[in-house]
């Protein structure tokens, strides 16, 4: 429930009245935007980044920086109007371009475009889970390299939220796990201004709020928000509390400094109008035309000097502590840079090889434990975890530590939250020093989807790992068997999925997700065993092309490709026998990412599925996308309905993954 309602206006001057009518009008100009939450909240944004935020204008991607995420990122204009008046490298030109096409102003600020923005702001509840993420990354990153009087990791993350940001659920496993996890360094501000789309949200969110905290674990004050001094002391009282999170309940006024659409939904998100624009000017005391910023407002938002200045204060603290700790020194730097170790190719190579040479037969989700524990030892970046499952997932590795409670170390189990883990490790990937993996079954890959589609949007370096991929898993029944998300995760813009059908394929994966720099990486394993299949040198290599013939028919002249990923590769195997004793030559590929083989040239696409030859696909789920390979002529065996719980063995067959339902295939297109 919010807090006594405070109606107190602020004293309205010209450094908060930029913000204001920045907001206003360019989403006048736009005709377009959400102009409330900024003029609400100036106030609160003068406070923190002129009193508190430790950053550099001139360099967004200084390691020690503060981190600041606006989660009502409908509000974009509030962190536009905030990083052009501090000197960032946004000019107002392009505030006069707000929501224009390629603009670095878009509707919701979008990490890679504008200078100064830590991540994607948007769907309501990522942005405060994207900082708890961030929040945890720092503090992990300072216990592993921070020594005594050498302290080369130590910032805050602040984040503003609004009401709809605590009404998804996602809210709720974020600030859980950061009671949880006591992060200190995190400081949470609630715009509470009692508005929403669709009005006055009485009817609708009536939670108290400060309470839901407090049992979290957090450290919680409210203010008005409209009061500067209040929010100051709010601030520095939460910096002294250390194993907490804080959240400071600002009770604030949406649309603030609007005389007749104030604390209306009215003012949420559409343009005031020119007469409310004029009306606010004269209100607020405005007395300059639209996108006209007084030389004294400028000079007193500029945070380019005391930015320079911080920064080469810690560049100094850098250079002792590389003095005294070169090794740690360079591994930092290789961390945050994102780089792989210098010895990774070779390491990388060996393990493969060492796989190969193995030559189990095991569940795919087994040989990814085994990649994981191959790989670990030249990754100390690996920070590993699981909703719930690490047991079915086998995420976990010879050597972790895991994290309990406000411990450190680098296996976390997230408990059942997919979606906030999913999102968290979207926060520690952006935040930099860790490449995140997490694991899930498959089917609750539905739960953390906007997650898995912000991370390929923000194109972040995270690896997703889902198992019982199929109707393999048996048992559990339709619930739990994954049908048409492996299909579906194939179709998010930059998402790399890989389903591998063995060990090798297995370890393949994974080191191409790892060496992945421009986006995530979904791995999709069995709970079933798979049986290993043999090949040499030139095949092992062109498994990262994403598809590649595993055995060629007889003569190399194919009647026929049969294409098949994960578990049904074996099947497909079988059938290339089957249908070799009939005379009929068959080729087998396995293609286990159609996303990376899509990005293969021409020539090599050809070689792999030859132009003319007729085309039969395998795979235990959806079909749909299948015919993109074999084309409207060709055929696909998979299923186009919900599973049933039986033994894998008996689905399998119920579903008529079969060597003769194959083989049936095959002769249909012939």
């Amino acid at each position: 429930m919010s807090a006594t309602r405070i109606i107190t206006p602020p004293k309205f001057n010209d450094i908060t009245g930029a913000i204001r009518m920045l907001a206003v009008d360019a989403v006048q100009k736009a005709n377009s935007g959400h102009p409330g939450a900024p003029m609400g909240m100036a106030e609160i944004a003068d406070v923190l980044w002129n009193r508190h935020l430790r950053h550099n204008p001139a360099n967004p991607k200084w390691p020690d920086r503060d981190r600041f995420i606006l989660s009502n990122g409908h509000g974009s204009m509030l962190i536009y109007a905030l990083l052009h008046l501090s000197g960032y490298d946004l000019p107002i030109e392009e505030l006069k371009r707000f929501r224009q096409m390629h603009s670095k102003t878009p509707g919701h600020p979008e990490y890679g475009y504008t200078p100064g923005v830590e991540t994607t702001g948007g769907p309501l509840g990522q942005g405060i889970t994207n900082a708890v993420g961030m929040a945890m990354a720092e503090k992990l990153l300072a216990a592993e390299f921070n020594k005594p009087d050498h302290e080369i990791v130590n910032h805050h993350t602040y984040v503003f939220m609004g009401d709809g940001c605590l009404m998804e659920g996602i809210s709720h496993e974020a600030c859980a796990l950061a009671g949880t996890w006591g992060l200190g360094k995190l400081i949470a501000f609630w715009d509470d201004n009692n508005i929403s789309i669709d009005g006055h949200v009485d009817g609708w969110f009536t939670d108290d709020t400060a309470k839901r905290f407090e049992a979290y674990g957090w450290h919680v004050v409210a203010v008005n928000g409209h009061d500067p001094e209040a929010v100051d002391a709010a601030i520095n009282a939460g910096k002294k509390v250390t194993d907490k999170p804080t959240l400071i309940c600002c009770k604030t006024i949406i649309g603030m400094g609007s005389p007749n659409k104030a604390d209306t939904h009215d003012v949420h998100g559409a343009a005031l109008g020119n007469d409310e624009v004029a009306a606010t000017r004269e209100h607020i005391g405005w007395k300059y035309p639209p996108f006209e910023i007084p030389k004294h407002v400028y000079e007193a938002w500029d945070a380019r000097t005391k930015g320079a200045g911080l920064e080469k204060l810690w560049n100094n603290k850098f250079a002792e502590y590389k003095a005294a700790f070169p090794k740690e020194a360079s591994e930092f730097e290789r961390r945050v840079k994102g780089e792989l170790p210098a010895n990774w190719k070779a390491h990388a190579a060996d393990a493969i090889a060492k796989t190969n040479e193995k030559a189990e037969t095991i569940a795919t989700r087994k040989a990814s434990q085994n990649a994981i524990n191959a790989l670990s030892p030249a990754l100390p970046e690996f920070l590993g975890g699981s909703a719930d499952l690490t047991g079915s997932n086998l995420t976990n590795w010879t050597g972790c530590k895991h994290i309990r409670g406000k411990s450190t170390g680098n296996y976390i189990s997230y408990g059942v939250r997919e979606f906030g883990m999913s999102h968290i490790m979207n926060g520690m990937a952006l935040h930099g020093g860790f490449l995140p993996f997490g694991g899930t079954f498959l089917m609750f890959s539905e739960y953390a989807r906007n997650a898995l589609r912000m991370s390929a949007l923000m194109k972040q370096r995270v690896i997703f790992v889902f198992t019982h991929d199929s109707i393999g898993l048996g048992e559990d029944g339709p619930t739990h068997q994954p049908v048409e998300q492996t299909a579906t995760l194939r179709y998010i813009p930059n998402m790399e999925l890989w389903r591998p059908c063995d060990t090798v394929e297995s370890i393949a994966a994974w080191v191409a997700a790892v060496e992945r720099r421009d986006g995530p990486s979904s791995l999709v394993f069995t709970r079933q065993n798979l049986a290993f299949q043999k090949r040499d040198a030139a095949q092992i290599a062109n498994i990262r092309k994403g598809a590649y013939v595993l055995s060629e028919a007889a003569g190399g002249k194919p009647k026929v490709v049969i294409i098949a990923t994960g578990s049904e590769v074996s099947l497909a195997m079988e059938a290339q026998k089957t249908l070799a004793a009939e005379g009929i030559a068959a080729r087998v590929v396995s293609m286990p990412s159609t996303n990376v083989f899509d990005k293969q040239d021409q020539a090599y696409k050809d070689s792999v599925l030859p132009r003319g030859v007729k085309r039969v696909a395998v795979e235990a789920g959806v079909t749909g996308g299948w015919y993109k390979y074999v084309g409207l002529d060709g055929a696909v065996v998979g299923m186009d309905c919900f599973g049933e719980s039986a033994p894998a063995p008996e689905l399998f067959k119920h579903f008529g993954f079969t060597v003769e339902n194959v083989v049936k295939a095959v002769k249909s297109v012939l």
